[in-house]
């Protein structure tokens, strides 16, 4: 009973923990602009299948894509067994679907196996991470939090997968013994290797078996707790995320309805303007983005596929994509924090661009959408640097010489040329 009881109380704690923390995600993350991502639910619908579950986007990559699809599946799949966990802990039973015969012996082997295929791709990917130290997984957005953080989450998949297999082992040699109330249930393929290395006393299985079986709950309830802190967030995220994700053209610009209305005033007195928002022109700081570049940055997983096909940076610039997603989501949980500490409205002298994002970065991009395509789950850093390059030249006029003389040519020319729009066909005369 004392068991059951603590078992309780620590997933009723570890639960309101998390719901505490992801409220405030939600929070900073409604602190964005309205977009209104309601359109083709359909399509919507079949993008998240297909992106986000599906992993299609991963496989432009295959040796990746194949470890990570052994990740995801199987500690999806492994943690189905936590509901026979969560209700033995709760109820004092052990193994409560072992009445389920051959399918409970079924999916124990399926769920040994896929605990295997866990822990071999972690460790795989610890070695690409640590020992070949892939270009990807590096750059000066990727200080030591970065990457302690892949590196904690991986090790931890492997403990967890450790226990599980352990757990399943001593749980093997107790049911062979016959001891107390071990019911002989479950297929053991892979933990079966593992049960010369235990000892044969019985009392010590019950503590093996028993230790493995808290830590891999504490550990699951952990993992939980840790996500809102981690990038691993986008293990949620990544399918409200694929959903809401923009279905237009790659790179069409977005119109504001104000300056619409300015312009079919001029061209047509008789116009009746739509309502708009008042507000300032692109983006300062991290209020005046919109809410999906918001959830974007909370979803970015840091893998750098965006920053290694960039050709900006490939080229040696200052613009990493990645970067600009995780500054966004830096800032923006300052933002929070700020909230909790002294309410809405505190100014605490920084903004997004220029504090956390320089001028450099967003005129380094050439706006081709490489990052757009190759992020597995849909994340578009080209509308942040985009919004904050309308800030820079609409709010500021800040924007370089070439673009002022561009835009000057289009206004007086009709054209980006410096050419008088009457001299255009003068190559096309006879000599």
């Amino acid at each position: 009973m004392i068991a059951q009881i603590l078992f309780i109380a620590l997933f009723i704690a570890a639960v309101a923990l998390f719901s505490y923390n992801a409220k405030k995600v939600v929070r900073n993350i409604r602190l964005g602009k309205p977009a209104d991502r309601s359109d083709q639910p359909q399509k919507r619908l079949m993008t998240m299948l297909k992106v986000a579950f599906g992993q299609t986007k991963m496989f432009f990559r295959p040796i990746p894509a194949f470890l990570h699809l052994l990740v995801y599946a199987g500690f999806v799949i492994v943690n189905i067994e936590v509901l026979e966990i969560m209700i033995d802990g709760v109820a004092g039973t052990h193994r409560i679907f072992h009445g389920l015969g051959g399918l409970y012996n079924v999916l124990i082997g399926a769920f040994e196996f896929l605990a295997l295929g866990v822990w071999i791709s972690c460790a795989l990917f610890l070695i690409r991470r640590n020992v070949l130290k892939l270009k990807r997984f590096s750059g000066v957005e990727m200080t030591s939090w970065p990457k302690s953080d892949a590196n904690y989450i991986l090790i931890t998949e492997i403990l967890l997968m450790t226990a599980f297999l352990t757990m399943n082992a001593a749980d093997a040699k107790l049911q062979a013994l016959g001891y107390g109330h071990y019911v002989t249930a479950g297929a053991f393929p892979v933990s079966q290797f593992l049960q010369n290395l235990l000892p044969d006393s019985a009392s010590s299985l019950v503590t093996i078996e028993r230790g493995c079986w808290w830590f891999h709950i504490i550990g699951i309830l952990a993992f939980l707790n840790y996500l809102p802190y981690s990038k691993h967030f986008h293990i949620l995220f990544a399918f409200p995320n694929t959903y809401f994700s923009n279905l237009e053209p790659k790179g069409e610009f977005s119109n504001m309805q104000s300056v619409t209305n300015e312009v079919k005033a001029m061209l047509d007195p008789s116009f009746t303007p739509e309502p708009a928002e008042p507000g300032r022109f692109g983006a300062k700081d991290v209020n005046d983005l919109s809410w999906v570049n918001l959830m974007n940055a909370y979803t970015c997983t840091e893998c750098g596929r965006c920053t290694s096909v960039c050709p900006a940076n490939i080229t040696g610039k200052l613009l990493s994509p990645r970067k600009i997603m995780m500054d966004t989501r830096d800032r923006l949980t300052e933002v929070g924090k700020n909230i909790d500490k002294s309410g809405n409205g505190f100014d605490d002298g920084k903004s997004l661009l220029d504090t956390y994002i320089s001028r450099e970065e967003i005129w380094a991009c050439t706006s081709c959408n490489a990052c757009t395509n190759a992020c597995p789950i849909n994340i578009d850093p080209l509308a942040i640097i985009t919004e904050l390059r309308r800030y820079a030249v609409m709010e500021e006029s800040q924007s370089p010489a070439s673009l002022n003389a561009m835009m000057g040519n289009i206004e007086n020319n009709g054209a980006p040329w410096k050419y008088s729009p009457a001299d255009r066909l003068n190559w096309a005369k006879e000599n």
